[in-house]
Parts: C-alpha cells; structure tokens; sequence
C-alpha cells in the first residue's frame, strides 16, 4: 500500500471591498481567485519530504508533480484535506485539461479527531501538541503570504519550513490515530504477508471474540499498532428462521 502524506498552501482571493465585517463580495468585486501556491509530500515511511512551489517550479509544472504523485498512490492522509486540500487540487488539474489521477482513498485526519475525540480545539496544531507530538512552525501570518506572492526568497524559505513541518506532523499523527482509525482502508488487500488490516504487522494475539446476531468469530489485536480485527471466517453459526 503506498500511503502518500500531503498538505498544500493556497493564496488569498482578492477583491475590492469598502468594510471590514460582515461583507458580502460579488463576483464583480473579485480581482484575484485563490490557487495552490505549493504543496509538501511525503511517501509514509520515508524520510524525504518534496516540495514544490510556484515560486521554485512554475504554477503548471507544480500542479503535474502533484498530479504525479496522487496518481501513484493507494491512500492520501491529510488535514481537512477532504474539504480543502483536494478539491482545491482538484480544481488545478481541470483548469489544466488533466484527466482525474487514478483512483486513490483519503484518510482524513480531521475528520477522525472530530468524530473519535473530544479535544478542545480540532486544530492541527493543538491536537499535536495535546499528543505530545510538537507543534506547527510560527510564522509571521498573513505577512508571509504577502511577501511570498511578491516572489521574496527568504519568505519563501519560511514557506518551505513550515510546509514541510505540516507535512511530517501529519505523518506523526497519522501512526498516533492509526488504531483509531475504523474507516482505514484494509492494507492486506493490497500488500501478500503480513495479518494486521491497519498496520501490516504479522504478530496477532487472540482476544475474545466478536459476536453479530447469528455467529461468532474470532477477535485480534495487533501488537504493533494495537490495532482490533476479526477473522473473516465465522467459529460458531445459528440457523435462524
């Protein structure tokens, strides 16, 4: 199963405004619609981490190295990536004439942390830090943006730093949830040996059983990950009519 890790950065819509609150924007007043500006990726076990900017590569050529990678994965992990981060991806690849990348599945990190927990704030960065797992690089803000969009190297740096550390704090938080994570797609379906369906590993230990109306099977739990399955195949079957 190849896992792709991914997080992208977007610019700003720009537009004429004449308030600061509470401001409906027509269409007529928008200069500048927002676009993926660079992304940071990663294969899940590796160490390198790739990054491409307009900035370093040109919009078109960065689009196609994400185009790429999406199209050589078996799953993509994010960050709220299912309500941002692809379809803003997406939107790049058909204003571009691409066709859609081969199929792939999408773990949501954040739409997991919502479900499965209670944390006092979903954010990235809060849930990390509360895991004991780091926290997102500080940057300027909206400033950082500003000077990367007027092309300034060293803010482009930072750009880059901050990217990237979203990208392996994904990845860290992603081995953290793993277990929790009931939607995973099964990774024995796509990888010969090894018996954990989450984490591939080979060491299962017996714990009981899992029971539905009408049989029983046998339940495990991976010593790796801590991961529960069951078998596939029913121990004990009642006839109901």
């Amino acid at each position: 199963m190849k896992i792709l890790v991914l997080d992208i950065e977007t610019s700003p819509n720009v537009a004429d405004v004449w308030g600061l609150f509470n401001q409906t924007v027509s269409l007529r007043q928008l200069r500048e619609t927002s676009r993926v500006i660079c992304f940071a990726a990663k294969w899940h076990g590796e160490k390198r981490v790739r990054f491409h900017s307009e900035h370093h590569d040109g919009h078109d050529a960065m689009i196609m190295e994400a185009w790429s990678l999406l199209d050589e994965a078996d799953v993509v992990v994010h960050y709220n990536g299912a309500k941002f981060d692809i379809p803003h991806l997406n939107r790049e690849f058909v204003k571009l004439g691409m066709p859609p990348p081969s199929p792939y599945k999408q773990v949501d990190l954040y739409t997991a942390v919502r479900k499965v927990f209670r944390f006092a704030s979903n954010k990235l960065d809060h849930v990390a830090s509360e895991l004991g797992l780091g926290t997102k690089v500080s940057h300027e803000g909206h400033g950082l943006w500003t000077r990367c969009l007027a092309g300034d190297d060293s803010a482009w740096r930072s750009m880059r730093r901050y990217n990237i550390h979203d990208v392996r704090l994904t990845e860290q938080l992603y081995d953290r949830l793993l277990p929790w994570l009931p939607s995973h797609p099964t990774r024995t379906l796509y990888e010969v040996g090894g018996s954990c369906p989450r984490c591939g590993g080979p060491e299962l230990e017996r714990r009981g059983f899992s029971y539905t109306a009408v049989s029983r099977f046998q339940r495990y739990r991976c010593k790796a990950c801590g991961t529960w399955s069951r078998s596939g195949k029913a121990e004990d079957r009642i006839d109901v009519r």
